[in-house]
């Protein structure tokens, strides 16, 4: 069950939760500012980690501090998992490298087993999440000294409607009333306008380059006033600075066994040591040339020492940051501007303070400083806190704060013709509402499937289906008269709703959410299909073209076969000319998918053959009215 989104005015605080893939932070606004709350343990970012024992569960600090001893019992990751089927491929590469084990549960959804209190337990994502979730609640109830009900939580941009409705349903088990989900990147946006109180004539346009430790996203805001409008967003739910510490990970597996003749990868917890060891050089690299890795009795008493430079580093995770810059890119293309339109670059989740892909994001934007005065770290709570603020109500400050959003993806109908007809293109900006009226196509028909796809190719089976609707009931009639109304909305929280009402007739409607994960886009499949659009992008004005040759083909045999009537013809070319329609159209009818070029071939034969027949009849035809009005005159 999803919550609904709604204002929460007169229950308290509201708080804004960054809930990230490897650590979370909450704030809430206090005495015209946005407050981060520090937790028990004095940081302002709290891990996202469950871990199980014999006698307990602990959350946080706690929980990834003791990671080392129990690695099969304590969950990280769950943001990677949440909305998603065991089958997707990430979640199979992702559960080669994690030490607690995944099992396909219900209707392929993914589940966590752990072992608490001597009980082997499965676990959904949403419910991991949840009790993350539930940390940043009680922190900020401590802090507060009230209960908290109501919170804004971001997620990344890039996630779709299963995604964002069980990060909702994770809010719903941690016992609180999710008012708004949204982006990332636009959270951190807020945190950027109201640092630099935008205001000049034709605002701003910023860049927010969002990279954390699971997901990526990139957006282009216009920033006017209190005004956050998006222009275009692009990125990956599924790379991150974990992605950068696997390939570390896998470097040094290798080299021990290289080493030592011993293979370490599948025993949990010197592979936790490792990682551990990994997270740590990181960091160290982003502001020193060369670290070392060193572990005592790592496996089987044998101790690890190694070197790692920077430069290594960044060979071994060049290719993930080139993934980056095509995001950055496609937005750019996407939003229609170029480099010297962007204001501002601003850097949000931790990943951002490696030097290489900073050199990179430079180097794309001609050298433009980079703007690094809002706290990576903390920036995407920090507009949730506001967003929190503004819809809770009762905040002058912030009372006028306009958050516009856009939708990833066009959406659209699959229409008998094959054909997609879009409804919502993409970067639409939301909450947004879209109607357009279609009809029947038999006499009679009982009933219309509305089938709803998600992608840029003109060809709907090219596209991904989301699911669909069956308004029946329809009354008899003729083909075109039913009017049937078709609904897309998409609500603040970036949730699909479709629906269709018969308004000639009956007035019969129907009406359904999108949200079956089975049958969602994912977002690893997201950013493929943007690149395949690129990609096949000919093949689609090929398509084009041979429909439109088609088209002309079947037009003009038609037309021939009906003006034959009208031409004075004898039997013997009448007949011609019928026999070769009908011959056309049975090879219209069986060759339904060759080259443009074949179609084009089979016009001219059979214009060839039926042009100069038609030129005679036509020619006899003149000259037999002006002998008409010969005649008539000399009379």
């Amino acid at each position: 069950m999803a919550l609904v989104a709604e204002k929460a005015k007169g229950e308290g605080p509201a708080i804004g939760i960054d809930l990230g893939t490897t650590y979370s932070c909450v704030g809430v606004w206090q005495h015209d500012r946005v407050e981060i709350i520090a937790n028990d343990q004095g940081n302002r970012t709290t891990p996202s980690y469950v871990a199980f024992t014999d006698t307990r569960r602990l959350i946080g600090d706690a929980a990834k501090n003791q990671a080392v001893m129990n690695p099969i019992n304590t969950v990280f990751d769950a943001k990677r998992l949440i909305g998603r089927r065991f089958s997707d491929s990430c979640v199979r590469s992702d559960m080669k490298l994690w030490p607690f084990k995944v099992i396909s549960g219900d209707n392929n959804k993914p589940m966590i087993v752990v072992k608490y209190k001597n009980e082997t337990k499965q676990l959904a994502p949403e419910e991991i999440s949840s009790m993350v979730l539930y940390k940043m609640r009680e922190i900020a109830e401590v802090y507060l000294g009230s209960v908290v009900k109501n919170a804004v939580v971001t997620v990344p941009a890039y996630f779709n409607d299963s995604q964002r409705l069980a990060t909702k349903d994770a809010g719903l088990i941690a016992g609180m009333n999710v008012m708004r989900i949204i982006n990332e990147p636009t959270a951190a946006a807020i945190a950027y306008g109201l640092d630099k109180k935008v205001s000049s004539t034709g605002g701003k346009h910023v860049l927010i380059f969002d990279l954390g430790g699971g997901t990526f996203d990139v957006s282009i805001l216009k920033i006017e006033d209190e005004i956050f409008e998006v222009k275009a967003t692009a990125g990956d739910t599924h790379l991150g600075g974990e992605d950068f510490d696997n390939r570390m990970v896998n470097h040094f597996v290798q080299e021990f066994e290289k080493k030592h003749k011993k293979d370490i990868s599948k025993n949990p917890k010197a592979l936790r040591r490792l990682r551990t060891s990994c997270e740590r050089a990181k960091r160290t690299l982003s502001s020193t040339t060369e670290t070392t890795i060193e572990i005592d009795s790592i496996f089987e008493g044998k101790d690890f020492f190694s070197k790692i430079t920077r430069a290594k580093f960044e060979e071994l995770n060049m290719d993930l940051f080139l993934k980056c810059m095509e995001s950055v890119e496609n937005c750019m293309r996407d939003a229609k501007i170029d480099n010297s339109i962007i204001h501002d670059i601003v850097l949000v989740g931790g990943s951002t303070r490696i030097p290489k892909l900073q050199q990179l994001l430079q180097d794309f934007f001609n050298g433009k400083e980079l703007c690094k005065n809002i706290n990576p770290d903390e920036a995407v709570a920090y507009g949730a806190a506001v967003q929190a603020a503004v819809l809770s109500g009762g905040v002058e400050k912030v009372q006028d704060l306009l958050l516009l959003d856009v939708t990833p993806l066009s959406l659209g109908v699959w229409r008998y013709t094959g054909k997609t007809t879009v409804m919502i293109p993409r970067n639409t900006t939301i909450p947004t509402k879209k109607e357009k009226v279609f009809t029947t196509i038999m006499q009679n028909q009982y009933g219309i499937i509305i089938d709803v796809v998600e992608g840029e190719r003109i060809m709907a089976r090219d596209n991904k289906l989301l699911g669909g609707l069956v308004l029946s009931g329809l009354p008899f009639s003729p083909k075109g008269v039913p009017s049937i109304s078709v609904c897309f909305e998409i609500d603040a929280n970036g949730i699909l709703v479709i629906s269709a009402e018969e308004i000639l007739l009956t007035g019969r409607k129907k009406k359904i959410t999108i949200n079956d994960y089975k049958n969602r886009l994912h977002s690893w499949e997201i950013e493929k299909m943007v690149k395949e659009a690129e990609k096949y992008k000919a093949e689609d004005e090929e398509n084009k073209k041979k429909e439109e040759a088609k088209v002309l083909f079947e037009l003009y045999a038609y037309g021939l076969r009906d003006s034959v009537s009208d031409l004075a013809l004898n039997e013997a070319n009448k007949k011609t000319i019928v026999d070769a329609v009908k011959k056309a159209l049975l090879w219209l009818n069986a060759n339904q998918l060759v080259e443009c070029s074949k179609y084009e071939d089979e016009r001219a034969k059979l214009e060839s053959l039926c042009n100069p027949i038609i030129a005679k009849a036509k020619m006899r035809q003149t000259a037999g009215s002006k002998s008409q009005a010969c005649s008539k005159v000399g009379r």
